[in-house]
């Protein structure tokens, strides 16, 4: 079984693929995700490749292999899981579960996260919105957009936080912008660079564009 820093590397190396599309991720992109010296990632990352887990190109950086991807979205799958299941059944907030589920997924075997999956009704997401992978690495097919690409009257419904920094869910709870709330955008100014939305059984509220970024919205349930 891969040790807890193994499957630390190979998760952050396949989040940071998903910014990075085909090109490998840079080792300084990396080493700032991980928070850890350049050196120290550039070593992790050649003992990952004598694994077959990582393909390393020292002038370009580094990317999964097939085995590797496998590893990492089960890792993935994990802490997904872990994450729902503390805040549906234990009640944690929202924003406290990320650390947590950090530890917590590395000890989970195979059998009590079947049996916490099933538990939990198979959920396609966890409590921030982010897919939760099927038992073979499958993820369900969605369409979103980030908020701050929708169109003036346009209603959608709230599907997905990108940020999960304390401060930013607990923002998120506060103007009722959680995923499942749907709302309606009566107004954009880009010279303010913000957006006003309506979130069902709130207030209007203005944001940030930057804020806006960081949720992704889909087509609303009640269109």
């Amino acid at each position: 079984m891969p040790s807890s820093t193994v499957e630390n590397y190979l998760k952050r190396i396949y989040l940071e693929q998903q910014h990075a599309g085909d090109d490998p991720v840079p080792m300084g992109r990396l080493a700032a995700a991980m928070q850890v010296q350049p050196g120290t990632v550039t070593s992790m990352i050649k003992v990952l490749a004598d694994s077959g887990l990582v393909e390393y190109e020292p002038r370009s950086g580094t990317r999964l292999t097939k085995r590797g991807q496998h590893l990492a979205v089960h890792v993935l799958r994990r802490h997904r899981l872990v994450e729902t299941f503390l805040v549906d059944i234990l009640k944690l907030d929202w924003s406290e579960v990320h650390e947590e589920a950090e530890e917590l997924e590395h000890a989970i075997s195979d059998k009590v996260l079947e049996r916490i999956d099933q538990l939990l009704g198979r959920p396609r997401a966890d409590p921030h919105g982010d897919p939760i992978p099927s038992a073979m690495g499958l993820f369900t097919e969605v369409v979103q957009q980030s908020l701050r690409h929708c169109a003036i009257g346009e209603s959608v419904r709230v599907a997905r936080v990108l940020d999960q920094d304390p401060g930013f869910l607990q923002f998120v709870e506060r103007t009722g912008l959680t995923p499942g709330v749907n709302l309606v955008v009566p107004q954009c100014d880009p010279i303010a660079d913000a957006i006003t939305v309506i979130p069902d059984g709130h207030q209007p509220i203005t944001i940030g564009m930057a804020a806006a970024r960081k949720i992704l919205v889909e087509p609303s349930t009640d269109s």
